[in-house]
């Protein structure tokens, strides 16, 4: 009889070879072929951390889905903490999806050696798990009592046949790995648990609404883990892409989330806090963001009443600059001349500053006024801007500006380029107090906290500014009038000022 010391031996060396295969595995695949699937084997760090997320059972027969298995590095940590004694079942189904015939091989392999030790049986489907799955009664098979994916990562067609696949299903969704979780989630017994490691995207945008209604609607969220680094969940596929591991429990009443962080996948600086729900997706917001706190303290847009209105109730509008310079190329000159109107990239700003023209740039300074051009240019006059996209070096991940007409005395008109978002009265200018005031708001330490948990992106995007809440125009245009007459405020200057106009 194998001892309990030489099961677990053995599960470690199990373990140990399934991360080593998925190394070399990995290495030998080409790119494309990785891109064509969106695939992205599993780390055994993040494995392991993945099945230690779910918590204790008392179900004796486990009945496991891996949909997207790949090498099987999931199956095999979640085998290898009930080999190491980490859950009581008395024996375990695991049912494993894969596409690709280059590694299913490897995966039945992989699963297989864990049967020699472990009551468990193991099934390994070939093919398309959307098309297998929507093609059967969901309902009917609706048993899985865990779940544990790494699913693919890669954009759908609107009119491609796995997004009519899943409409049939009632899935509304733009990408493979929400399309994954989705119908993985239907496919789980009440009280089942999925764990997931998928991109933070779906945790806002318009895009992902459909998903985010679909799993709020079914599931209770109990843990969100995130990963300060960009690029270390996947590094050795080189994937720059902000990545949380989530655990969303079927059919539950939902009650506090768990969020934990961690630095990379070495998860050596763990660290979990509890926090209540309206703490994570807010009671009066329509699109149902997810926000990923990360730190004990409550946001001003939590508590403060003084933080509640939107743009709309604001009279004011957000839109992508207009002018796409490629586009436009035989209107653009390098300097300003007769006949030509300022055209305003990111790089003429910094803080309250800006800095027209430029002549070292590498960006032209000046668009021509012509009849052409005038539908993509706004009146001279004061406008809140900001960057759509922010550099890693950035300390704020929105970062605001102010265009004063002062600095463009004889512009009857100005160009705002595509990298910059525009505050404007219908494509008019806002007062100066209210541009001003906008700018200060925008830059301050809440604003960007509260935009880093619902946001895991560099880019900010207008429809993301549009559906952020802001304080009164009266509020804000005493922020602007303290803003005029403090050009140069510290962060926490600025921030105390936020503090006492919304106290």
């Amino acid at each position: 009889m194998i001892s309990a010391t030489n099961k677990a031996t053995q599960a470690v060396e199990l373990l140990d070879n399934a991360d080593g295969l998925r190394r070399a595995v990995s290495i030998r695949t080409c790119p494309k072929h990785k891109a064509q699937l969106g695939q992205f084997m599993t780390p055994a760090n993040v494995a392991s951390f993945m099945a230690k997320l779910f918590p204790k059972s008392t179900i004796r027969k486990c009945r496991l889905l891996d949909a997207g298995a790949g090498l099987g590095a999931l199956s095999c940590a979640f085998l290898h903490r009930w080999a190491i004694g980490g859950f009581p079942f008395a024996g375990v189904e695991v049912t494993a999806y894969e596409i690709d015939p280059a590694i299913r091989s490897y995966l039945t392999k992989a699963l297989a050696q864990y049967t020699a030790q472990l009551p468990v049986t193991t099934r390994v489907i070939e093919g398309d798990f959307i098309e297998i799955v929507t093609g059967n009664d969901i309902p009917k098979k609706g048993n899985f009592t865990h779940a544990i994916l790494n699913p693919p990562y890669k954009k759908i067609n609107s009119d491609s046949a796995h997004r009519h696949a899943l409409r049939s299903v009632g899935i509304e969704t733009v990408n493979l790995y929400s399309a994954f979780v989705a119908l993985a989630l239907s496919l789980m017994a009440p009280g089942g648990q999925l764990v997931a490691i998928i991109p933070r995207s779906f945790c806002n945008g318009p895009y992902y609404k459909p998903f985010r209604d679909f799993i709020l609607a079914r599931a209770a969220i109990r843990h969100i883990h995130l990963f300060d680094s960009r690029n270390k969940a996947f590094k050795d596929d080189a994937v720059l892409q902000e990545n949380v591991i989530i655990l969303l429990e079927r059919s539950k009443k939902q009650g506090p989330v768990s969020i934990s962080t961690s630095t990379d996948d070495s998860f050596s600086d763990l660290a979990t806090r509890t926090h209540e729900f309206a703490s994570i997706v807010f009671a009066d917001d329509p699109e149902r963001f997810i926000h990923v706190p990360t730190s004990a303290a409550l946001s001003p847009f939590e508590t403060s009443s003084a933080i509640r209105l939107t743009l709309e109730d604001l009279k004011i509008k957000v839109s992508t600059g207009p002018v796409v310079d490629f586009r436009m190329s035989k209107h653009l000159r390098e300097m300003p001349e007769p006949g030509s109107v300022p055209l305003l990239y990111p790089v003429h700003f910094s803080g309250s500053h800006t800095k027209w023209p430029q002549p070292d740039i590498r960006k032209p300074n000046a668009i021509v006024l012509n009849s052409e051009t005038e539908r993509w240019l706004y009146p001279n006059g004061f406008y809140c801007v900001v960057r759509r996209f922010s550099s890693k070096e950035e300390r704020r991940r929105i970062v605001a500006s102010v265009i004063d007409p002062a600095c463009f005395p004889e512009a009857v008109m100005l160009g705002i380029e595509n990298h910059l978002n525009v505050f404007h009265d219908g494509r008019k200018g806002l007062p100066e107090a209210l541009a001003r005031g906008l700018a200060a708001f925008l830059n301050t330490t809440p604003v960007d906290e509260h935009f880093r948990r619902f946001s895991g992106h560099t880019q900010v995007n207008a429809t993301d500014l549009k559906l952020m809440k802001y304080p009164s125009r009266s509020a804000l245009n005493v922020l602007g009038k303290w803003a005029s007459q403090h050009p140069q405020p510290t962060q926490v200057e600025l921030d105390q000022q936020l503090e006492y106009i919304i106290k």
